[in-house]
């Protein structure tokens, strides 16, 4: 398999999960009655759910996604964003159309300079994933803490650090997207890189709107 056609499949699937991903949302949320119907399942506990079900996908696409059937491991990831969409649902009620349009520009004008950055660098940024793991790390403890000390200052701080860490991981993940290419590829990697270009749009997405989106 060559960069391109890798690097095509990759970005395509994961164009495709954010078209499901942002249209579930906003479904979701298009009115109160059906805001209900989907958040109210489960007993009032539709957001857990969902939640809990996204993270078992998580696992299941990290672990298994090599050893699926293609078709398989493309249903499971469309899955995924699906329930990415429903536990973003809250953002429509929360800020602005226009501001969550003006901060989803500003992300992608991000994701793709480091994207690109990925692309066209000679380095070999394998290194750089102990670096993003181990920050990563660092920022969910951190955050976990803030919920019980609740420190604006703290908030922001983590928040500009985690577009910075997934940023980073952007590039990481299209620059070992070229290096899997060389590698002569594997069963679904095209799904396999979109499937984390996807979480890597989505965190800093969600980020620069908790730092620039108009509440509504």
């Amino acid at each position: 398999m060559d960069k391109k056609t890798l690097l095509s499949q990759a970005f395509y699937w994961m164009f495709i999960g954010l078209l499901i991903c942002f249209g579930i949302s906003y479904v979701a949320t298009m009115n109160e009655d059906m805001a209900l119907l989907v958040y109210g399942a489960f007993g009032g506990y539709g957001y857990i759910v969902y939640a809990v079900l996204e993270l078992v996908l998580v696992i299941v696409l990290a672990v298994r996604i090599q050893k699926m059937k293609e078709s398989t491991a493309k249903i499971i990831y469309c899955l995924y964003t699906a329930l990415t969409g429903l536990s973003l649902g809250g953002i429509f009620f929360v800020y602005t159309k226009s501001s969550i349009a003006f901060v989803f520009l500003a992300a992608a004008l991000i994701f793709g300079v480091f994207a690109y950055i990925g692309k066209k660098t000679t380095m070999d940024l394998s290194k750089v994933g102990t670096f993003l793991i181990f920050a990563l790390l660092a920022i969910i403890v951190l955050e976990i803490i803030n919920i019980f000390i609740m420190n604006n200052t703290l908030n922001l701080v983590l928040c500009i650090a985690c577009i910075v860490i997934f940023a980073g991981y952007t590039a990481y993940d299209v620059n070992k997207a070229m290096r899997i290419a060389e590698a002569g590829g594997f069963n679904n990697a095209g799904i396999y890189i979109a499937f984390e270009l996807f979480i890597d749009f989505i965190n800093i997405f969600i980020r620069l709107l908790q730092l620039f989106g108009r509440r509504d």
